[in-house]
């Protein structure tokens, strides 16, 4: 007797991400009868525990361009380091086209002061204090991007005494790295 298993592709839960719709677009491609119609979904998904992703759908309907942009976000999904106050380890700079959004760490208590798609980005990272700015464009998708590629770039000081093969104290000292070896 053959058994049949069924082929789970998804290995992951799926019902702790949370998906928000950034943009819903209606754009135009000039044809040979005429102008066709389609709509473009900026979607962000996070788990509010360090992991968030943006992804673009198109299609001829709104619903179909944002089923779209779920599955293309899940694909594009990073791991981002936070702090035990729920804040980035470090200032850091993310640049995406003529986008470019600076992040600082902020103190407990201070909220996720930001606009447009770089607060969603951040709130569904899981990111409770932090400082923003955005400098050049207003673009949703740009400034989604330019988040999404400072968060990437974040260390924490484990990873950066693992990199320069020293001791993690000797990174908050200010003596000699040749007498911590």
């Amino acid at each position: 007797m053959i058994i049949k298993r069924k082929n789970n592709k998804n290995k992951e839960p799926e019902a702790n991400w949370e998906e928000r719709v950034i943009q819903v677009k209606r754009v135009t491609k000039v044809v040979k009868g005429g102008k066709k119609l389609s709509f473009r979904a900026i979607i962000i998904i996070g788990n509010e525990k360090g992991q968030v992703g943006v992804g673009i759908g198109k299609a001829t309907d709104v619903i179909g361009a944002v089923k779209k942009g779920v599955t293309d976000a899940k694909k594009h999904i990073i791991n981002v380091p936070l702090t035990k106050t729920n804040s980035i380890p470090h200032k850091i700079n993310g640049i995406a086209g003529a986008a470019q959004v600076v992040m600082r760490p902020s103190a407990p208590g201070s909220g996720v002061i930001a606009g447009g798609s770089v607060r969603t980005v951040l709130e569904l990272a899981g990111i409770k204090n932090i400082l923003t700015k955005q400098l050049g464009s207003n673009n949703a998708l740009n400034n989604a991007r330019a988040t999404i590629n400072a968060l990437t770039s974040l260390t924490t000081f484990k990873q950066t005494a693992q990199d320069r093969d020293i001791d993690l104290n000797c990174l908050y000292s200010y003596q000699d790295e040749s007498e911590h070896k």
